[in-house]
């Protein structure tokens, strides 16, 4: 759990953008996890069998709420932890970690969940493919399409505030 805890919390914060869920799906992949641990054949592998238990549990959270009964989600700086730069640094580092995280909540889960399991959990593409079952092609085209539609928000965002000052 010390190990890879704070992985599988942010990764599971990213996918379902609320904290209190994301810590209960990380505590039901341990579970699950401790449980099942003789099926794991490669120990080497653990980190990867974790981060896909996380996923499933996200998964079948999403499933059974609607998005409308999510909470707003905490700002995702305060689960990172940063070194000591300048203030000025800090503040355009939290200012575009800001916009970042919001843009990817707005994303759809499929792009979400290639982005997230491919940038914070620097997962191969066959890793994530592995992992949600899928075609490497599949995996690529989400990564594709999330980035799209991520440079399409961050630039939305960027024209908004152009626009306000």
């Amino acid at each position: 759990m010390s190990r890879h805890g704070d992985e599988l919390l942010r990764t599971a914060y990213l996918l379902l953008k609320d904290r209190q869920a994301a810590e209960e799906a990380t505590m039901d992949a341990f579970v699950q996890a401790y449980r099942k641990i003789h099926q794991l054949k490669d120990p080497g592998k653990l980190r990867g069998w974790l981060l896909t238990i996380v996923a499933n549990r996200c998964r079948m959270t999403i499933r059974t709420r609607s998005w409308r009964s999510l909470l707003p989600f905490a700002k995702m700086e305060s689960m990172i932890e940063e070194t000591e730069p300048g203030p000025e640094e800090l503040l355009q580092a939290q200012w575009r970690n800001e916009r970042l995280s919001e843009a990817v909540h707005k994303l759809d889960y499929p792009y979400r969940e290639a982005i997230a399991l491919y940038y914070y959990n620097e997962l191969s593409v066959q890793e994530i493919a592995e992992q949600l079952r899928c075609n490497e092609n599949t995996i690529k085209a989400r990564l594709s399409r999330g980035r799209s539609k991520l440079r399409q928000l961050l630039e939305e965002k960027g024209d908004e505030n152009e626009s306000r000052t």
